[in-house]
């Protein structure tokens, strides 16, 4: 039981990643980003492909993470940037378009067939009790840990975090203190899917990196941000290590095919409870 645990935690923090990601974009843009997920691909498949060519691992994967940032970019102002007045399901059906065509290039670019990223790091394992902690769950850990350290003093310390914040709250009163909401939703584009992009790099070393596993990353994330509140950034990492523990748990204790249902059944029964989510608050947008 305690290994799974272990690795729900691990797993969590990184669908927290992804649901950080896209609480960052609601809050800024209002909009739900339904191409998140495959921004975790566009991350793990560049650093598969650089580190192929032979480019050390170090730098495929912040090459990854990039390119995943200047993804959410292009979407933004290929796309978002001009439906940003439009309905809000108008926007919504844009992300979702861009997720297949992600998805699409991906299968054409990549290819069907999984590869594997090494690992971070070849150090020997290490026992907690009935548990054992690969060094890859380590660097999960301290990555997650030092992201969130990242973000809390992004925005709570600096001029752009600030403007971030202001421009999710409300717009026009942001727009008359010097600060331009656009280009701020272009930066939370930016954040949000280089986020997601550390998470596929530092899940491929665990899981096959392939040209579709960002649906599941993505749907996992978008129920982690829901159950934590979705315009919670804390909320959004506590709700993806809850989802990680549950549906870990709940694959030990019945069977692999159970898993997503639980995870889903269990969101169900909190919206119901709680609908805002566990640490959701209300975010006023004008």
């Amino acid at each position: 039981m305690l290994q799974l645990i272990v690795s729900g935690i691990a797993n969590g923090a990184l669908y927290g990643l992804v649901a950080v990601g896209f609480v960052v974009i609601y809050n800024v843009t209002g909009i739900i980003n339904f191409a998140q997920g495959e921004f975790t691909t566009v991350g793990a498949v560049t650093a598969v492909t650089l580190v192929g060519y032979g480019v050390p691992l170090p730098l495929a994967v912040l090459c990854g993470v990039g390119v995943s940032g200047v993804a959410g970019l292009v979407l933004w102002y290929a796309a978002l940037r001009g439906a940003h007045r439009q309905p809000l399901v108008v926007q919504l059906i844009i992300t979702i378009g861009a997720s297949v065509c992600l998805r699409g290039l991906a299968l054409l670019i990549f290819g069907s067939t999984p590869k594997p990223l090494p690992p971070f790091s070849n150090n020997g394992t290490i026992s907690l009790g009935a548990a054992t902690i690969t060094p890859q769950q380590l660097w999960i850990f301290a990555i997650v840990a030092v992201l969130m350290a990242v973000l809390f003093v992004l925005f709570e310390r600096t001029r752009i975090g600030g403007a971030l914040l202001a421009s999710s709250i409300n717009r026009d009163a942001a727009r008359l203190m010097g600060i331009d909401p656009l280009r701020m939703s272009a930066i939370a584009f930016f954040l949000g899917a280089a986020l997601a992009g550390v998470a596929g790099t530092t899940i491929a070393p665990i899981a096959l990196v392939s040209f579709d596993m960002g649906g599941s990353l993505g749907l996992k994330g978008f129920v982690a941000a829901t159950l934590g509140g979705i315009g919670s950034v804390p909320g959004a990492v506590v709700g993806g290590i809850l989802i990680g523990v549950i549906e870990s748990v709940g694959a030990g204790i019945f069977s692999s095919g159970w898993r997503d249902a639980i995870v889903f059944g269990v969101l169900i029964v909190v919206l119901f409870v709680r609908p805002e989510g566990l640490f959701g608050r209300s975010v006023a947008r004008v």
